[in-house]
This record gives C-alpha cells, sequence and structure tokens, in this order.
C-alpha cells in the first residue's frame, strides 16, 4: 500500500497529496501529529523507536506521531497510531499545533504542521515491535536534563516539539 501525506499550506490548508518518502525527500510541508501521554505522576511516556525504521531508527521520541490519510480527522489518525504502535488508546485532547522543519538522516527533512495532542493513561502500553523497541515513564525534568545531556539519542522532531511543550502546555 502506497503511504501518501497530505500536504498542506501554513494556515494547515490540503493542496495535494504526496508519496510519504517523496515529501520527506523534497522537505515538504504536510500534515501531522504528535502525541504526549503522561500518568497521574505527570511523567511522560516516551518510546525508543525500532532499530529497523527507515530514519531515526532506535532514538527515543514521544509516546506516538505520525500522519493522518486522506480524509481521516486529525484527532482519529492519532487514536488510530497509539493503538498501532503502543498497543492502547486513551482520551487525547488538542493542545496546540504549529510548523516546524528538522532535517534527519537519511538525506531527508522533516516539514510538519503538527498538531500536538495530550493524553492521560496510567497502564503499561503493548508496544508493537514493528514499530516501537522499549518505552519508559519519565518525568518532564529528566527527559529536559536527558535532551540536555543526550542530544543524539532523541530524534530530531521530540526535542523541537517537547520545548514546545514544556513551554505552552506542561504545567511548571
Amino acid at each position: 500500500m502506497v503511504e501518501n501525506v497530505i500536504l498542506v499550506d501554513e494556515n494547515d490548508n490540503e493542496i495535494g497529496l504526496m508519496e510519504k518518502m517523496e515529501a520527506h525527500r523534497k522537505g515538504l510541508l504536510h500534515r501531522a501529529f504528535s502525541v504526549f501521554v503522561l500518568n497521574s505522576k505527570g511523567e511522560l511516556m516516551i518510546h525508543q523507536r525500532a532499530l529497523h525504521k527507515y530514519h531515526s531508527g532506535g532514538l527515543w521520541t514521544n509516546t506516538c506521531c505520525s500522519h493522518p490519510r486522506q480524509g481521516e480527522e486529525v484527532e482519529a489518525a492519532a487514536h488510530r497510531r497509539l493503538m498501532e504502535e503502543m498497543g492502547f488508546d486513551c482520551p487525547i485532547e488538542k493542545k496546540l499545533d504549529f510548523v516546524y522543519k528538522s532535517v534527519l538522516d537519511q538525506g531527508l527533512t522533516e516539514h510538519e504542521f503538527d498538531h500536538l495532542f495530550v493524553g492521560h493513561y496510567d497502564d503499561e502500553p503493548n508496544i508493537n515491535p514493528d514499530e516501537v523497541a522499549d518505552w519508559k515513564w519519565m518525568s518532564i525534568a529528566d527527559v529536559r536534563k536527558d535532551i540536555e545531556e543526550n542530544p543524539a539519542q532523541y530524534t530530531e522532531w521530540f526535542k523541537i516539539i517537547f520545548d514546545r511543550f514544556t513551554e505552552e502546555v506542561a504545567e511548571a
């Protein structure tokens, strides 16, 4: 199955479709979402991407993220990917959206109009090994400290989105 992304303008208006890898090679702006799941202690669930992923394999990142399909509401896509990647679903709430651009490995560029959702969940995930190598709960302060000390262990987009999350969403 060809996986397309929805190309958008700076206001998230759909302007076309493109095969996902081509959009990432060309660095074209497309619609995406990120989910941050917190537990009742305020810890963030992060996961390590499967080692065989086509980019950023083995790096730590937010609970889940992906792209909605054509005709799919962004929130519905976020719920779908939580199940597909992490093996659970939970209530989520959209907190903000913004555009970012980041150069990755393999000659790829993430240029996304990102919708950030936050959810709450207290159980363990049932991870999909095709997507996820490992997972853990970490306090916001510990994530920030570890990103500062070990930036190469985290995905480029997570570092950007985490900053926005801590500036605009997370309770101090």
